[in-house]
């Protein structure tokens, strides 16, 4: 199957461009396109990929327009029947984008796939392997019953660690930083929604593809390097330095994306009675990231 890969890019320029090659050096099968959306940099992303990429299609935004609406700036000119969302701060080793490629065509009940998501650290980025943040399940994580009972599917829903990382396995959600998905089920679930701007569209996306009647894939047998917070600076394992007022507004959206998600969807996710309890916690949430991010610290 033919193959897009879309990049969205901020300020990220050397990071970018690891990730553009690392592409070209793992993926060499015929029918690819590779696209990078470029939100407004100010940091000559735009002039590095025309200069050292000049097979990729670029897009350029005037307005930094967040990681939902960024991505389906790409959508017009995607020729794959396949496509994978991919971080610029991330970097795929050996054969994962094959691998994961040839599983999701393989077999007509998926429509989703990713790899293992690995941190610098060598910690797993548990977003490419967690469950859906139900009332339950998101009480649990905040309350870190989740960590207290790590093996078991009743308390440890949020991030799925009771499932074994280093097995296959149909999982609810996985992370935007490598998302591959099928064509046909990407437009029937009409990509990204832009009520997002940056943190949650993911979920989103793979609530739908859920409700859609597809399933979702986490392949741990290939990898690939995230060098998770470059963007937004809120994360430990950011590679570059981010404005504080862009960590602000990264935290703050943040807590919206949390919003959107639990007023979409709170019928499906617990009472309405709770979903106040909910709110009332994903403001504490934000107040104390927005502290951290004050005292100049990450807030994970």
């Amino acid at each position: 199957m033919t193959l897009t890969v879309i990049i969205l890019s901020y300020n990220v320029e050397k990071l970018l461009k690891k990730a553009i090659q690392a592409v070209y050096n793992t993926y060499k099968e015929p029918g690819l396109q590779v696209i990078v959306v470029d939100n407004a940099s100010s940091d000559g992303s735009v002039a590095m990929v025309r200069k050292n990429f000049p097979k990729v299609d670029v897009v350029t935004s005037d307005t930094n327009t967040g990681f939902a609406a960024g991505n389906n700036l790409a959508r017009k000119i995607t020729k794959g029947e396949v496509v994978l969302f991919l971080n610029p701060d991330t970097e795929v080793k050996d054969n994962a984008i094959k691998k994961c490629l040839e599983i999701l065509a393989s077999r007509s009940e998926l429509g989703a796939i990713t790899c293992k998501v690995m941190l610098p650290n060598g910690k797993l980025d548990y977003s490419c392997h967690r469950g859906l943040p139900t009332v339950w399940n998101t009480f649990c994580y905040w309350t870190r019953l989740s960590k207290l009972f790590p093996e078991s599917p009743v308390f440890a829903g949020y991030a799925a660690t009771y499932l074994d990382i280093n097995k296959g396995s149909f999982v609810d959600c996985i992370s935007g930083t490598f998302l591959m998905i099928k064509r046909k089920v990407l437009d029937k679930v009409n990509w990204w929604d832009e009520d997002y701007w940056w943190n949650g569209e993911d979920i989103e996306l793979c609530y739908r593809i859920k409700k859609a009647g597809f399933k979702i894939w986490y392949e741990p047998s290939e990898i690939m390097m995230h060098y998770k917070g470059s963007s937004s600076g809120l994360w430990s394992t950011s590679k570059v330095v981010v404005a504080k007022e862009t960590k602000i507004k990264s935290a703050r959206s943040a807590a919206r994306a949390m919003r959107i998600f639990t007023n979409k969807h709170w019928k499906e996710l617990g009472p309405a009675p709770i979903m106040i309890i909910v709110r009332l916690g994903i403001s504490i949430l934000e107040k104390y990231r927005l502290w951290k991010i004050e005292k100049g610290m990450n807030y994970a």
